[in-house]
């Protein structure tokens, strides 16, 4: 069939169902883009690249359905690194279009030229550049296969000059694979080790969103009365009002969690790589059960043993391994001291509850007074954790959150929990600042009939605040996002104070910026909440606002200045002076 490359391209597309493409438009991308609307393709224009990339991995994370990231290329794909990385590490099937520099050029050092393979070759799971205008469509959907198959991202590299060209092809074929479900051997081994083990637990990872395996882990836990925990910034990858979840691991999560997967005998980490990040000490505790045996499930061999030590390694799809599993347990498998266990779980879960509702304010390690100084500056101002009490008062059970990085976020770990996946848009583990707003919108994007509520620092939102500028316009949908403003770094800030004697170098924001007047400047509605009472009612307000009336609402949530633990405690130690620093060493330069 003869037709224009830019029409094979389109058409491969629609074979795959890719409806949502995000970035800013140019010249090197307007073949194609000039035929989105025909195609029902909706093209996101954003006020940054970067934001671009989260708002798709944001889409693409809340409904299970692949988006596209495209721009200008050379500096508008250089923009797209820090996103891309963020959707690698965070498992997302992207599509990444990056239109090149001519072919009849490239190498000369002309407008807008850089290596773009060489620049996303370990941040995507698969790259290829187009070799022939004949081959545009098969080499597109070999990148869309491969994309969906590793849960990554995966680029599509097109010299510019490739486009308006009339080919004779033939659309290529979708062929999809049938997700592994682990060997026989490891399952029966799994198995019986679960059935003879005394105090099992599971942890859930991301693979169990993505496998749609909740309910098959939550059949296995009922059956084995085996207390669930979830990996770091994955809350949602078990239901939160069950008596066997137990909270998620790591920085600033369920103490429950912790205390209960230290006694554990046998630990079947479900669909999770078991990141060194996530099992970090927590509360000064550390929980990860040394002695015990670990049956790890990924789909990525790779994963596998590489950051704990595992007894038995399946590489599977989390729900058929977890389905499996449940098939071969014997007879005898949890009645090992099942009454006590769950007695036990109860127990653990409701002392960390109470615990965690009466908690107010942040510790001041030895030796440092910064959280007890906040507290006196601004006594009458809400504390982080008050802050994200009066939050959980008034957030809708089924609604999707984001999460950015940084201090007030992380202390907001503990809180959220939801009945179903998909619910929950963190960062991930490559911690890009001014992931909250764009992803938050890009899940809105993809779930219109869902209340949607961003979280983000103040120094963090900083970063994604131009965004403000492009989701007003009236093909926008209404969003709700909150900022905490304290006016600093935070995480920085709490290294500041612990290993360089409150050296505060950067950690401070401009005072007289107002997030929620830049909101109102930008025809948004922008709100000041200082009180647990106001930041609630607002909350209540905007949401009724985004659902009811189409509109978007920035709450800027004014707290004090105390501060949460440090993301690293063992990356950091206190400095020493050896040969001295002196300002009478420093040189004019001789220009």
């Amino acid at each position: 069939m003869k037709m224009t490359t830019e029409e094979a391209f389109v058409k491969t597309l629609q074979l795959h169902g890719i409806q949502h493409a995000f970035g800013i438009i140019g010249s090197a991308m307007m073949p194609i883009s000039d035929i989105f609307p025909k195609a029902g393709i909706t093209f996101w224009d954003c006020a940054h690249e970067g934001s671009a990339g989260m708002m798709a991995d944001g889409y693409t994370r809340a409904t299970g359905k692949m988006s596209m990231m495209i721009a200008q290329n050379g500096p508008g794909i250089t923009n797209f690194v820090t996103a891309v990385k963020t959707a690698y590490w965070n498992h997302t099937p992207l599509l990444l279009v990056t239109p090149q520099a001519a072919n009849k050029t490239i190498g000369q050092g002309g407008f807008q030229e850089v290596e773009q393979m060489k620049l996303f070759e370990d941040m995507v799971a698969y790259q290829e550049e187009v070799r022939d205008p004949s081959r545009i469509a098969e080499t597109l959907n070999r990148v869309i296969l491969k994309a969906k198959r590793a849960s990554a991202p995966a680029q599509i590299n097109v010299p510019r000059d490739f486009w308006t060209q009339v080919i004779d092809i033939e659309l290529p074929a979708i062929v999809e694979f049938e997700r592994p479900s682990g060997g026989e051997a490891a399952i029966a081994e799994a198995a019986r080790m679960l059935t003879e083990a005394k105090f099992p637990v599971i942890l859930n990872g991301a693979g169990v969103v993505l496998a749609d395996g909740i309910d098959a882990s939550r059949q296995l836990a009922e059956r084995l009365d085996a207390p669930v925990c979830v990996g770091y910034q994955h809350n949602d990858a078990f239901p939160g009002s069950h008596p066997l979840f137990a909270g998620p691991l790591g920085y600033n999560g369920s103490k429950a969690g912790m205390e209960l997967i230290s006694r554990a005998d046998v630990v079947l980490c479900l669909g999770t790589r078991l990141n060194p990040f996530s099992t970090l000490p927590g509360y000064g505790i550390d929980y990860w059960p040394k002695e015990a045996k670990i049956i790890q499930v990924d789909i990525n061999p790779d994963r596998i043993g590489l950051t704990k030590k595992v007894t038995v390694g399946i590489v599977g799809d989390a729900k058929k391994v977890a389905t499996s599993i449940l098939a071969h347990l014997g007879e005898s498998a949890g009645d090992t001291d099942r009454a006590d266990r769950k007695a036990l779980i109860a127990k653990t879960k409701s002392t960390w509850a109470q615990q965690l509702s009466s908690m107010d304010h942040e510790d001041d390690d030895p030796g440092t007074t910064w959280n007890q100084r906040a507290r006196a500056d601004k006594p009458d101002w809400m504390s982080p954790r008050m802050a994200w009490r009066a939050i959980q008062s008034a957030l809708p059970r089924e609604a999707i959150i984001s999460s950015d990085i940084g201090n007030n976020c992380a202390i907001g770990n503990a809180y959220p929990s939801f009945e179903e996946g998909r619910k929950y848009l963190a960062p991930g583990l490559f911690g890009p600042c001014g992931y909250g707003l764009p992803s938050i919108v890009g899940a809105k994007i993809g779930c219109p009939d869902v209340p949607v509520v961003g979280f983000a620092g103040d120094g963090a939102f900083g970063i994604a605040v131009n965004e403000l500028t492009a989701i007003g316009r009236s093909e926008w949908p209404a969003v709700t996002q909150i900022v905490f403003r304290n006016y600093q770094w935070g995480a920085e800030k709490r290294n500041s104070t612990l290993w360089f004697d409150d050296n505060f170098v950067g950690t401070e924001l401009d005072q007289q910026v107002s997030y929620a007047g830049i909101a109102q400047a930008c025809g948004l509605k922008g709100v000041i909440a200082r009180t647990m009472e106001e930041l609630t009612d607002a909350l209540n307000t905007a949401i009724k606002d985004q659902m009811e009336h189409g509109k978007t609402t920035l709450i800027e949530a004014m707290i004090n200045q105390e501060l949460g633990e440090p993301f690293r405690r063992d990356a950091m130690k206190k400095p020493v002076a050896v040969a001295g620093i002196d300002p009478a060493d420093m040189r004019e330069q001789q220009v």
